[in-house]
């Protein structure tokens, strides 16, 4: 349910707050990036033209234009020559495309974002062993079991395995989280698709998915913890090596 129940445009404005004086355009667009992403404005909203924004944060205009412009390129606003400014999605749908832009401008280290997914992807598993329902337990028993019957099909055993994670997302419940999973699955995918090449490392892989499992089907969260992070200790490595290759 939006915030602002009378003139949205007024209210966000207000909303706002006034900047520090030569406060940079980067800071502009990370304060109207706040708000835009918090949940408090309705998808479709018009907002505030850009004289009333920048009188409100106290910037030029010109710095609230770049900045604007630059939430169009990211896709969180829709600039309509005029007609006005008008925010896209809802703040569950902007939350993964400003996480995947706000990596990629970035310094990309792949062994911190490694680190970063062995994390998400233990606390998934722990969450999941507490959550998981009858209709995902039998899901990820399937996927374990067509990673047995596509030991010796490698693009066939990645999808399997990659279904996994997702059932074991979805179990979780917790839509922040699986929003980061897929940023930084996105961002690894150049090494992630040829992780397991050969029959050895996807027997592995199986057993491994099969402790997880076993966690998770027991209710016992240290356990589908514990198994996930040895889990993410060897395709980590795996992957890694195959960066250095």
């Amino acid at each position: 349910m939006p915030a602002f129940p009378g003139d949205p445009v007024d209210d966000i404005a207000a909303a706002l707050g006034a900047l520090p004086s030569g406060t940079p355009v980067s800071e502009v667009a990370r304060r109207l990036l706040d708000l835009f992403t918090g949940g408090s404005i309705a998808p479709g909203t018009r907002l505030p033209p850009e004289r009333q924004l920048a009188a409100t944060l106290g910037v030029g205009r010109s710095a609230v234009r770049e900045a604007l412009a630059a939430l169009e390129i990211l896709g969180i606003v829709d600039v309509r020559p005029g007609s006005g400014t008008y925010l896209r999605g809802a703040a569950s749908e902007l939350l993964p495309q400003t996480l995947r832009w706000g990596l990629l401008i970035g310094e990309r280290n792949t062994a911190q974002l490694l680190e970063l997914r062995e994390g998400l992807e233990i606390f998934v598993a722990r969450l999941a062993a507490a959550r998981a329902d009858a209709a995902i337990l039998a899901r990820l028993e399937k996927d374990v079991a067509r990673m047995h019957a596509t030991i010796d099909d490698l693009a066939a055993f990645a999808k399997a395995d990659l279904d996994f994670h997702h059932a074991l997302a979805e179990a979780a419940g917790n839509a922040t989280l699986t929003d980061h999973l897929h940023v930084i699955r996105s961002l690894l995918q150049v090494y992630a698709d040829r992780a397991v090449h050969d029959t050895a490392h996807a027997e592995r892989a199986t057993a491994e998915h099969e402790a997880v499992l076993a966690g998770v089907k027991a209710g016992d969260g240290d356990a589908a913890a514990s198994a996930m992070a040895v889990h993410m200790a060897t395709a980590t490595a795996r992957l890694l090596a195959e960066r250095a290759g």
